[in-house]
């Protein structure tokens, strides 16, 4: 079963992969700094495979499908980390770590182990 903490990292995932689907929609003009055309199509592949596990996950409650969309956000993650080691402005950079924050929470919250409850008169 699906905990709280488990739907609410689902949720925070679906919404950061529906954010990727969208990036190859919006490339970067030439003469601006920003991903390159071929990572912003990785990573609609990853918010597709994101929005596809999720809902996987949610309706079957599926734990593998869980680690699917930790793994491809994880991996999403990764082609953005780039960002902070050119030279691009601080606006980009600070976008850049919000996102890279969500994905950690998120999936933190995706993985983290449903809550056991103790039998009533057991001592912990």
């Amino acid at each position: 079963m699906l905990s709280t903490r488990n739907k609410v990292g689902l949720v925070i995932a679906g919404l950061l992969g529906v954010a990727d689907i969208t990036a190859p929609f919006t490339p970067t003009p030439e003469d601006a700094a920003g991903p390159p055309f071929g990572i912003l199509v990785l990573d609609a592949v990853l918010g597709v495979i994101t929005v596809l596990a999720i809902v996987i996950a949610w309706r079957q409650v599926n734990r593998s499908a869980v680690r699917v969309a930790a793994g491809a956000r994880i991996v999403s993650m990764l082609t953005a980390l780039p960002a902070f080691f050119v030279d691009v402005p601080a606006g980009i950079k600070i976008v850049v770590a919000a996102f890279v924050v969500l994905t950690v929470v998120s999936v933190a919250l995706m993985l983290s182990p449903a809550r056991q409850s103790t039998p009533e008169g057991a001592s912990s």
